[in-house]
């Protein structure tokens, strides 16, 4: 099993006690870097304008800026997008960007891509939020685009919508492409068709099972290897010390938080499960539930670790070894 874990961005409101964006930039950086120097394989960020749980007007630095800012960072560790917004970005113009930052990273890339879910910043930003059967039209022929886009030359496509004409992708890189939610009609096959990752579940252990046994189906009916796809899913976690008090211990990561409002966070307003202060052990056995239904690779989420090194240092010591 591997890990990677999320930098602060600002999304789930993780950057407010700094009050200078600059201030915010190398507190996220800095978290980049220690994750750099440890056992972690990657680093995350996600594709959002906006906080959660709702929008107010704090930093949510822009996420393949961020990326590529950190490619140049960081020099050990993968870096990857969970995931990227499909209408955020033509598929065409998405695989150009992200040969780019594969390059500069120097092949440390994973690719993150998926549907999107968050209406109110597509419609801030002028994108149409459209149905969701055309919002999952558009995903499907983005991520085939991307695809072929890395691996064909002069690729001429004309879908319902999207459509293009011999454009250059150069450089030419294929860097893994994940694939994140758990659709069983669409989103699934697309990882048996194209995907190198997939991510979903959120660290459940009944969903996972009956998920991966749905991928399982569409790799056979497309003749892929399901062992080449890597199963991953994503935990909100605040690693301490068997029998530390969870207020004590989570005191210098909360800030103005109360504690019940510090496990939210990694709720972010209702797209994942409450942060959980848990031991060491307890996140272990956790990780070892997982292991056991097929998950090789889990991307942790650490609420207060832009104010807090020691909770990521405690992981990467007494967790990601046991699992080497």
């Amino acid at each position: 099993m591997k890990f990677g874990v999320f930098v602060p961005q600002g999304w789930r409101m993780d950057l407010i006690e700094l009050a200078d964006p600059v201030d915010q930039w190398e507190a996220m950086t800095a978290v980049a870097r220690a994750a750099d120097t440890g056992p972690w394989d990657s680093i995350w960020l996600f594709d959002h304008f906006h906080t959660v749980p709702e929008p107010v007007r704090e930093t949510v630095f822009e996420a393949w800026t961020a990326t590529a800012a950190l490619a140049r960072d960081t020099q050990r560790v993968h870096i990857g997008q969970m995931v990227g917004c499909n209408g955020y970005r033509n598929p065409a113009l998405y695989a150009k960007i992200a040969a780019t930052v594969d390059v500069a990273s120097r092949g440390r890339l994973y690719a993150g891509i998926g549907a999107g879910w968050s209406e109110h910043e597509w419609r801030a930003y002028g994108y149409p939020w459209t149905a969701l059967k055309d919002r999952m039209g558009s995903f499907a022929e983005s991520v085939e685009l991307i695809h072929r886009l890395w691996t064909e030359d002069d690729v001429v496509f004309n879908g319902t919508y999207h459509s293009v004409d011999k454009p250059i992708v150069a450089p030419r890189r294929r860097p893994p492409l994940w694939i994140g939610g758990g659709g069983e009609q669409v989103t699934l096959r697309l990882v048996a068709q194209y995907g190198d990752a997939c991510n979903f579940g959120t660290g459940q252990v009944d969903i996972i099972k009956h998920k991966l046994s749905v991928l399982r189906r569409h790799c056979d009916a497309v003749g892929r290897d399901y062992d080449e796809i890597v199963k991953s899913t994503s935990l909100n976690l605040f690693p301490i010390d068997t029998g530390a008090d969870p207020v004590t211990a989570s005191a210098k990561a909360r800030g103005r938080y109360s504690v019940d409002e510090f496990r939210e966070i990694g709720a972010a307003g209702g797209s994942g499960a409450p942060a959980d202060i848990a031991s060491t052990p307890q996140i272990r056995a956790r990780l070892e539930q997982l292991q056991e239904v097929g998950i090789q690779y889990v991307v942790i989420y650490i609420p207060g670790v832009a104010y807090d090194h020691e909770p990521l240092q405690r992981f990467a010591t007494d967790v990601i070894p046991a699992f080497a």
